[in-house]
C-alpha cells in the first residue's frame, strides 16, 4: 500500500501527509489517553500493548476496555465494538468504487488503515471516483498518505500513553481532545436532515439510558437511531420524474 514506491513518490502522498497535519494533534491526545486509559483500566502491560498495535480504534477500545476488566460476557464485549464501528461498514461502502480495482489484500490493508478523519479528508478531496488509471492512482496515493501519519499518529502515541500511564493524571483531561475530534466528524457528516435526526436520536436515547449496565446504552441508542431511520426511509416520498406518457 504506502510502502509501494508508486505510491510514496506520487505528489498525492505528500499532499495526504500535509492535509491530516492539522489533525494530528487531537488524534495525538486522543491517542495518548487511550494508552493512559487502558493501563488505568487496570489492563496488563503486554494486553494493553497488544490493544494499542492491533487493534486501531480508539472508541471501540474505549468502550471495551472496562467491559474487559468488569468481566463482562464475550457477547457483550462484541457486540459494544461492533455496534461502535458501525459507521464503518458505511464508509467501506461509499470507498468501494474507489477501491475496486485494487487486489483483496489492498483493499483488506486500506479498510483496516482507514479511520474517520482519513474518510472525510479524502472524500473531500476526490467527491468523485476516478475513471482513468492516472486518477486512480493520485486517489490511492493521497489516502495511503493521509492513512499512514494517522497509524504512525495513533499507535506512537497510544504505545506513549501506555508507557507514560502512571505519570499522567487523568485530571489532565485527554479525553476532552477524543470527544473533540468526534464533534468535527459529527459536524462533517451530518449533511442531510435524516442524518441529523439520526445523530439526536443516538444521542437523546444514549444519555436517557445511561444507567444501563455494561455501556449497554451505547448499543441501545444504535438500535433506536437505526430503526428510526429506516423507518423513516420507507416513507420518504419518492422523487417524482418529470413527463409522462
Amino acid at each position: 500500500m504506502f510502502l509501494r514506491r508508486a505510491n510514496y513518490t506520487h505528489p498525492e502522498f505528500r499532499v495526504g501527509l500535509r492535509d491530516f497535519q492539522r489533525l494530528a494533534p487531537g488524534i495525538a491526545a486522543w491517542g495518548l489517553m487511550t494508552g493512559v486509559a487502558m493501563v488505568k483500566s487496570g489492563l496488563g502491560l503486554l494486553e494493553s500493548l497488544m490493544m494499542a498495535l492491533l487493534v486501531f480504534a480508539g472508541s471501540s477500545q474505549l468502550a471495551a476496555t472496562p467491559l474487559i476488566i468488569a468481566g463482562a460476557p464475550m457477547w457483550i464485549i462484541l457486540a459494544t465494538g461492533f455496534c461502535v464501528n458501525l459507521r464503518f461498514v458505511v464508509f467501506s461502502l461509499h470507498l468501494r468504487p474507489y477501491l475496486a480495482h485494487l487486489p483483496a489484500w489492498e483493499r483488506m490493508t486500506h479498510g483496516y488503515l482507514t479511520a474517520d478523519m482519513n474518510y472525510v479528508l479524502f472524500i473531500r478531496r476526490f467527491p468523485q471516483p476516478a475513471t482513468d488509471a492516472a486518477g486512480r492512482k493520485a486517489q490511492e496515493a493521497y489516502m495511503a498518505g493521509n492513512d499512514m501519519f494517522n497509524w504512525l499518529v495513533w499507535v506512537g502515541f497510544s504505545l506513549l500513553g501506555v508507557a507514560l500511564a502512571n505519570l499522567i493524571p487523568q485530571s489532565w483531561g485527554l479525553g476532552f481532545a477524543g470527544i473533540l475530534c468526534l464533534v468535527g466528524i459529527l459536524c462533517s457528516l451530518a449533511t442531510t436532515r435524516l442524518r441529523l435526526v439520526s445523530a439526536g436520536v443516538a444521542g437523546l436515547v444514549g444519555v436517557a439510558a445511561y444507567a444501563l449496565p455494561l455501556k449497554l446504552n451505547i448499543i441501545v441508542a444504535i438500535a433506536a437511531s437505526v430503526a428510526l431511520c429506516m423507518t423513516l426511509e420507507k416513507f420518504r416520498p419518492t422523487p417524482s420524474h418529470a413527463g409522462g406518457s
